[in-house]
């Protein structure tokens, strides 16, 4: 029975750097730099970095993380908590950091309204005293 489950299972995958920037839409550097930074840790075989299916699936969580504006420092501790915690630890320090990076961009697009409409006033005004101007596209 074991062999029948073992012939079931798929094969241990790895990826080249070059799969997983292809894959990804990531460059060389950046994964190099992950590496550096401790969120990927792929092996060696000779010079060339042989990533697993765990450095995929952590590459994918922080290209997520990154496309939403986390730092690096907040991704770190997401992954750390899977690592240290397992997965419920994981998706409650994401969830404290998802709350957080939201409350930071309300206020941003907050901050954007506003200057929006403080320029749209000075707009208006000079418009007004340079009408001439005024015909000029942006």
């Amino acid at each position: 029975m074991s062999l029948l489950l073992n012939l079931r299972r798929p094969p241990y995958r790895t990826y080249s750097i070059t799969q997983l920037c292809r894959e990804f839409g990531a460059t060389p550097r950046a994964l190099r730099f992950y590496e550096e930074q401790g969120l990927l840790s792929p092996t060696r075989r000779d010079t060339a970095r042989v990533y697993s299916y765990k450095d995929r699936a952590r590459l994918q969580l922080i290209m997520r993380g990154r496309r939403v504006g986390f730092s690096i420092a907040e991704i770190r501790d997401i992954l750390d908590a899977y690592d240290e915690e397992g997965s419920a630890a994981q998706d409650a320090e994401a969830l404290k950091i998802h709350k957080r990076r939201v409350a930071q961009l309300v206020r941003q697009r907050e901050e954007v309204d506003e200057a929006i409409r403080l320029l749209q006033v000075a707009s208006d005004r000079l418009s007004r005293q340079y009408p001439d101007a005024a015909d000029l596209d942006p």
